[in-house]
């Protein structure tokens, strides 16, 4: 998501992601709230209990710009580039315009969650800021320090220091919160000062851009200025953080999203503790599994995530390998690549969980301790399997690999697996997704040394009844598995 600042008027921050014909604002919205059957008679009970919890926030920041920036920009090579540089020597410094800075200024909203200060709101609303005023429904107004931020969910935490307990809100489950439960939303939208809106919960498990993403989504009012505020549920517990809009000309429309609580909680505990995220990493490459996998793979239904490349880390420690599909992780089944590593994020480091896995045909549970991921090298590349004799099956021809086809594909010496080397455009091995010059390097989830291989486990597949063969294909270094129907 592509955040945007914004300074001025009721200066706010925001972030706006494409989507289609709209934008996605990063701004506070409303979301679901407590299981009520019906529409409540009025919200101010609730927004009076809240209130005082709730906070604007301003954030001022130095920017540097030019000090004539009403000299044109020339096009390298113009007729008049020459001219434009001889001026700027005899009217300023012979590097080129000064720079002087000007103070920009940002709003947004937030909520405090204890008696001695700390607050939450997004990262977007204070990245880069050199100043920080936190503004109380009260009026009161106090200087706020950064203790930690999360730019993969979007979070960051506040202190200031009070001389008297300040009131705070408690967080909520998010995960109790059902589509079409009432929700509050509170912040500054605008930066005209505290307001309330109220909605429903549109739908939940929203996903934006992120890998941690689980947003709520409501029809509650939320603008720019609102970025940081709570989303309230009918007991006053915060259920998620407003955080962005789908919106095609940047103002509600009643599609805003906040990054449920379930994320957030353990977001903000880490950075009470340490300052910064310590997110677990199991330390695959992973893909979602497709019907057509799933029939590949033996699978009698398409879930879980399919691992792809096991580099050096603790998934390999634990004996997992390339082909496993894990369907469950710490007593928890797993629907998909998202939900894994969600989970994963949310366990800590250095703890063994249980991880179950599906491996030709049978379950295999692996206990794997968790390292963490802000440490971790960078994923090597997996390397490829075997050799030459060209060979056209299912409308694609292969051949294995020699030094040359090494070097011109930029694999490492004594990589080995089957290079396609040509493929039928009305073949449904194209229409899947395979192309000239990938790599194919297992075949029925076993190594294929040449051509004769990867016919043999074709012949395999269709033995076994089944309408796809599991290729794994590397490309560009990246390995993934791809179902390659027989019927071609």
């Amino acid at each position: 998501m592509e955040r945007n600042e914004q300074a001025r008027q009721g200066g706010f921050r925001a972030a706006i992601v494409a989507l289609g014909l709209g934008v996605v604002v990063a701004l506070g919205q409303p979301l679901p709230l407590a299981a009520q059957s019906a529409a409540p008679a009025s919200f101010a009970e609730l927004a009076e209990q809240v209130s005082d919890s709730v906070v604007n926030i301003t954030t001022r920041t130095s920017v540097s710009s030019a000090a004539n920036p009403g000299l044109p920009m020339v096009p390298e090579g113009s007729p008049f580039e020459e001219f434009f540089r001889d001026f700027m020597e005899r009217n300023g410094p012979g590097e080129g315009p000064q720079q002087r800075q000007r103070r920009g200024s940002a709003l947004g909203s937030g909520f405090v969650i204890s008696a001695d200060g700390f607050i939450v709101t997004n990262n977007h609303v204070i990245e880069s800021a050199d100043e920080i005023m936190i503004e109380f429904f009260s009026g009161e107004e106090l200087p706020a320090e950064v203790i930690g931020t999360d730019p993969n969910t979007d979070i960051a935490l506040l202190k200031v220091e009070s001389d008297d307990p300040l009131p705070f809100v408690p967080f909520g489950d998010s995960n109790a919160a059902r589509v079409g439960d009432w929700v509050m939303a509170m912040g500054n939208p605008l930066g005209q000062g505290f307001s309330v809106s109220a909605g429903i919960v549109s739908a939940r498990g929203r996903a934006l851009s992120g890998s941690y993403d689980d947003y709520i989504q409501t029809d509650a009012a939320i603008n720019r200025g609102n970025s940081g505020g709570p989303l309230f549920n009918m007991d006053g517990e915060v259920i998620g953080v407003n955080t962005a809009i789908l919106s095609p000309n940047g103002g509600s429309i009643g599609i805003g999203f906040a990054m449920s609580s379930a994320v957030v909680v353990p977001v903000i505990e880490q950075l009470q503790e340490y300052g910064e995220t310590r997110r677990g990493w199991l330390g695959v490459r992973i893909q979602n599994v497709t019907d057509e996998l799933a029939d590949a793979l033996g699978l009698e239904e398409a879930a879980g995530a399919l691992v792809t490349d096991v580099p050096e880390g603790p998934a390999a420690e634990s004996g997992m390998q390339s082909g496993d599909v894990i369907l469950s992780f710490d007593g928890n089944e797993v629907e998909d690549t998202r939900e894994l590593v969600r989970r994963v994020g949310n366990t800590a480091v250095g703890a063994t969980v249980p991880v179950t896995v599906f491996r030709n045909g049978e379950m295999t549970t692996l206990q794997v301790t968790l390292g963490r991921r802000e440490t971790a090298e960078a994923v090597p590349a997996s390397a490829p399997a075997n050799d030459p004799v060209p060979q056209e099956m299912l409308g694609i021809e292969v051949t294995g690999l020699t030094d040359e086809l090494r070097a011109q594909l930029d694999l490492p010496e004594g990589a080995e697996g089957l290079v396609v080397t040509e493929i039928d455009e009305a073949s449904p091995a194209f229409e899947k997704g395979l192309r000239r010059g990938d790599v194919i390097t297992e075949a029925g989830q076993e190594r294929v040394a040449d051509a004769s291989d990867l016919s043999d486990a074709i012949d395999a597949a269709k033995d076994a009844g089944r309408t796809s063969l599991l290729l794994l294909i590397e490309r560009a270094g990246e390995p993934r598995f791809m179902a390659l129907p027989l019927d071609g």
